[in-house]
């Protein structure tokens, strides 16, 4: 299998040879810009005296220019409009302008009869000025140079003594080279206004990332200061649970020692869950951006556990999972276990029932959590104490992942409590 990849590699290999060596070229020129302007700049000017070379050769001797030759003037005025441009992304604007006064200078006053490189020189030098030149004052250089080589080719094409061709012909050209030379303005435009909206989206998008970890740290903590309250409340039962227990305990200790002893034996169970409570309490009480060293929050993978210790004394309980079990986010599962810990806490707390069932249900939009128990009807005292310690928190519960809760009597006796949760923005 080893040759067999090997072979399928080299099949490849020369389909991207051209494009990786694009990509290379585009990330040195990236990496090293200086560079790639220096050897951009040699090449124009090695061009330049190249096109000068075989300009002269095309000319004939009676021409006014061929007498001229390469000249020290006639160099230096080429190499002056061509290798200032290594520079030309770290200073656009002086080398803008160094090029276009040699430009006119070697028009003017060298008779520099190339044209070719010329015009490239000063088509690159618009374009780095349209690109990389700050743009308080990059239009008007742009106007400055571009009216300043307009004007020399209309003086060419025009007034100049060499001057010839019908006007027609001399318009058209003229026409040409304007359209010419203004194109790198509109190209240099075009992509300085992209680059310009790239940093914008850049820029929204660093914002947008710290605000939605803002949001996303606000939330955490509104949801553990809603979790420390809700918390609180099953601590406060639990020792007012306590409390009434010890009162009972009391009154017949001296007449009924097993009645009290079992008072003690849920006093001290309560009061251990009361204490577990608090420790979480008091985490969830920690200033924001503190780490959690306590053990995490419980979800539905603990509901066997809940149901073993909610069944221990006479209460029977029994659990039904329909449904394929589905990956929830942490807080919907939290939500979801201390509803079934809240509604079989009240039952044993609040009701007379011997057996309660917990039912789980995993459907495709939502998760259905319901509990019931046999208790016999409850009194309107019993039944007002019970929304007062937990049904509130439930709805809080519920409604904070956009679902409800209904709870109430049953028609043929004990109390039911259904609680539904969406699962659009919860499913993996």
């Amino acid at each position: 299998m080893g040759e067999e990849a090997e072979i399928h590699l080299d099949y490849d290999r020369p389909m991207g040879t051209a494009l990786d060596l694009a990509k290379r070229a585009q990330a040195l020129n990236r990496r090293y810009p200086l560079a790639a302007d220096t050897l951009l700049a040699v090449a124009l000017a090695a061009a330049a005296l190249v096109s000068l070379a075989a300009t002269y050769d095309e000319l004939p001797a009676t021409d006014p220019m061929f007498s001229h030759g390469f000249t020290l003037a006639v160099v230096a005025s080429m190499l002056a409009l061509t290798l200032p441009l290594a520079l030309r992304r770290r200073f656009p604007f002086s080398v803008a302008v160094v090029v276009v006064i040699a430009f006119l200078v070697a028009r003017i006053v060298v008779h520099v009869p190339e044209a070719n490189v010329s015009l490239l020189a000063a088509w690159l030098m618009i374009y780095s000025v349209a690109v990389h030149g700050q743009r308080r004052f990059r239009t008007p250089v742009l106007i400055v140079c571009y009216i300043a080589i307009v004007a020399e080719l209309v003086r060419e094409l025009f007034f100049a003594s060499y001057a010839n061709g019908p006007p027609l012909a001399r318009s058209f050209n003229l026409f040409y080279n304007m359209l010419v030379v203004a194109l790198p303005w509109l190209l240099g435009a075009a992509i300085w206004s992209l680059r310009d909206r790239q940093r914008k989206l850049a820029d929204q998008t660093i914002e947008l990332r710290i605000e939605r970890e803002e949001n996303a740290r606000q939330a955490v903590f509104a949801e553990r200061v809603r979790i420390a309250r809700e918390l609180h409340d099953v601590v406060a039962h639990h020792v007012s649970v306590i409390g009434v227990q010890a009162a009972a305990a009391r009154r017949v200790m001296d007449r009924q020692p097993a009645r009290a002893a079992e008072a003690l034996s849920s006093i001290e169970e309560s009061s251990r869950r009361a204490v577990v409570e608090l420790h979480r309490l008091l985490g969830f009480l920690r200033r924001a951006g503190e780490t959690d060293e306590l053990s995490p929050q419980p979800g539905l993978a603990q509901l066997g556990d809940l149901i073993a210790e909610a069944g221990q004394g006479e209460l029977l309980v029994d659990l039904t999972i329909k449904g394929e079990a589905r990956l929830l986010s942490p807080t919907l599962e939290v939500s979801a276990y201390r509803v079934i810990q809240e509604a079989l806490t009240n039952t044993r707390k609040h009701s007379r029932a011997t057996a309660a069932s917990v039912r789980l249900r995993y459907g495709i939009t939502e998760l259905e959590v319901e509990v019931l128990d046999n208790g016999p009807g409850w009194e309107a005292e019993q039944a007002g104490s019970q929304a007062g310690h937990g049904l509130i928190g439930m709805r809080e519960r519920a409604a904070l992942h956009g679902g409800h809760l209904r709870a109430g009597p049953r028609p043929g006796g004990g109390f039911a409590v259904h609680a539904s949760f969406p699962l659009n923005s919860d499913a993996a």
